[in-house]
């Protein structure tokens, strides 16, 4: 057996590194620098292998110091092609890990770099960015070089396989989940929503399995198991399905067609955590315990004349839709947000109370301090103690708080002024469908 230290070094490329790279395709890809004994010292990605490949082999990138150390131990260079820069993106975190480059070593070793994370152990796994990967029940891929390109392709992949990258804890048997309100990118068609189980679990795998396949190189192979499922789906008379798959194909097919990777980064989409928002409510508010159950109040006119008002409910700060409800206001003539708060309030724990039922850990009224003052004479009038009561203001989302003469001014991005922000703007949604169902049985002569 031939020791590989003292075997004789291939022999010098017939093409020296320089002129070889006036060959390379004008295409993405990853490319391999080897030194003198044909061992890959470095390995780098490319959106046109061409340009940055001989990027290496002017004056500038022997003077930088970036580079000036691995451009005089160039001996030889090849390149891999790939469909897109994602696929190269891809390809290249996976060659470093495997050949680990000496020229690589320290985004090898160095664990700030970027990684792309899948939760594996939980039910609907969520899909993320880190810099600070788990050592267990997860799956990395990476590092990556670039942290903005990452994100760029993890925004891509998004669009295609989409999948989840919020932190909240879901699971299929808390029938509380359907009553969520997902996130933008479930607007957007850039996530099923298993935050309110718009898909099983075992679908939501199968989605995520698809997407393994192609972040491990697998592409040819999904492609092919895609392609399959369509013309099954499509024999079987599942159109739908059908074209869901062949969206799916045609945007894997076009990935290359998708311009800069960073152009495609986004801005995190603020999620609602509610176990972070009801612990966050019970800091701020000084409360013994996070608040378990919200309500949310809030008054509508129909065109001017009819008042109504909502209540809805929130628990461990998820919707309940059951408990949600509708007053039509019947003491009050004319438009009179202060005094429709005050009767709502009055009847809504006048039978709380004359039912034996508990009282809401905190009450949110939909307004600035002249409706909380509304709600506050409310208790007062009718001789109960009232629960945690606080008004959310629209314009500036001030929270106002009884007794107190300035307003809190909670984080813009805080989860406990996000749930808040939940809670007030469900209530003014199921109030104004409230008053548009009172308006069409007025404009058609419906009963009520």
């Amino acid at each position: 057996m031939t020791d590989p230290v003292s075997a004789d070094p291939p022999p010098e490329p017939a093409v020296e590194p320089r002129e070889k790279v006036k060959t390379f395709p004008t295409t993405p890809g990853v490319y391999l620098m080897k030194d003198g004994r044909g061992r890959v010292i470095y390995v780098g990605k490319a959106v046109n292998l061409r340009s940055r490949a001989g990027s290496y082999f002017t004056k500038l990138a022997l003077e930088d110091r970036r580079t000036c150390d691995l451009v005089p131990e160039i001996r030889d260079i090849d390149f891999v092609p790939t469909d897109s820069e994602v696929d190269a993106l891809l390809l290249e975190a996976r060659l470093i890990k495997d050949i680990q480059p000496r020229f690589n070593s320290e985004l090898k070793d160095d664990k700030t770099f970027p990684y792309l994370q899948i939760h594996t152990r939980e039910q609907f796994p969520r899909v993320e960015f880190t810099r600070k990967p788990r050592l267990k029940g997860v799956k990395l891929y990476g590092p990556f070089t670039s942290a903005s390109k990452l994100r760029g392709t993890i925004a891509v992949l998004q669009q295609i396989f989409r999948f989840r990258n919020c932190n909240l804890d879901i699971r299929e048997e808390d029938e509380r989940w359907r009553w969520f309100r997902p996130c933008l990118l479930a607007s957007i068609n850039q996530c099923t929503a298993p935050c309110n189980l718009r898909i099983s679990r075992e679908d939501y795998r199968k989605d995520l399995k698809k997407l393994m396949l192609f972040l491990d190189g697998k592409k040819d192979r999904l492609l092919k198991e895609l392609r399959e499922e369509m013309q099954g789906a499509a024999k079987e008379l599942l159109f739908e399905k059908a074209a869901r798959l062949r969206d799916t194909i045609t945007a894997l097919e076009n990935m290359n067609l998708r311009g800069n990777l960073q152009d495609h980064a986004q801005p995190e989409v603020f999620q609602i955590d509610p176990r972070k928002g009801v612990r966050g409510l019970q800091k701020v508010f000084g409360l013994s315990a996070p608040p378990r159950r919200i309500e949310g109040m809030d008054i509508a006119h129909l065109q001017g004349g009819e008042t109504v008002a909502s209540l809805v409910q929130f628990i461990d700060g998820l919707p309940f839709k059951p408990g949600y409800k509708r007053f039509k206001i019947r003491t009050v003539e004319g438009v009179d947000d202060f005094a429709s708060m005050r009767e709502v309030v009055s009847r809504r724990f006048r039978r709380l109370q004359q039912e034996g039922e508990a009282f809401p850990d905190l009450l949110l009224i939909d307004g600035g301090k002249g409706q909380l003052g509304a709600a506050m004479e409310a208790f007062r009038e009718i001789g109960i103690q009232p629960p945690l009561v606080i008004s959310l203001a629209k314009r500036e989302e001030e929270v106002f708080v009884p007794g107190e003469s300035d307003p809190r001014i909670l984080g813009r991005h805080s989860y406990g002024l996000r749930l808040l922000q939940y809670v007030r703007d469900e209530s003014h949604r199921f109030a104004q469908h409230y008053h548009h169902i009172l308006r069409r049985k007025s404009t058609f002569g419906e009963s009520d």
